[in-house]
């Protein structure tokens, strides 16, 4: 059985986000997705998300092509949980390219960066949504 492993926020979750998780699970037979908690979003990134990570990872776990969602809480643990999981490949976002090489090395997985669907990305969504322009009758023409 060949494991893929892949982490994010997935807040706001969209159809980018769907295209990435299935283009992961394609790759093997199980896909373990890292969840960012809401600490370590707020204490690494500053970033505070719209859904909480119980409702977020509640999200993930509906959807056919994640077959497990574990907490992300640290920037350092992705290669315990390489190992812990048996992850035969990690898999990230094109926007990460060249990141998480080291991983490979140290850990012996193969990683791979996915091109992001390119029409679409939360912040996007963020900006759109604030621009009072876009809106006319409470819908925005995306």
């Amino acid at each position: 059985m060949k494991r893929v492993i892949t982490y994010g926020t997935f807040d706001m979750l969209h159809y980018g986000h769907i295209n990435l998780l299935r283009r992961a699970k394609e790759r093997g037979d199980y896909l373990i997705v890292g969840l960012s908690t809401d600490e370590f979003n707020w204490d690494s990134k500053q970033k505070k998300t719209y859904f909480s990570y119980e409702k977020r990872k509640q999200l993930l776990e509906a959807i056919r092509y994640v077959d497990l969602v574990i907490p992300e809480e640290s920037w350092d643990q992705k290669p315990k949980d390489i190992e812990l999981y048996q992850a035969d490949e990690f898999v990230m976002g094109g926007d990460w390219r060249g990141k998480f090489d080291y991983l490979e090395e140290e850990t012996g997985v193969k990683v791979t960066y996915l091109d992001r669907t390119p029409e679409i990305s939360t912040t996007q969504i963020k900006q759109d949504l604030n621009d009072k322009s876009l809106v006319t009758d409470g819908t925005a023409d995306l």
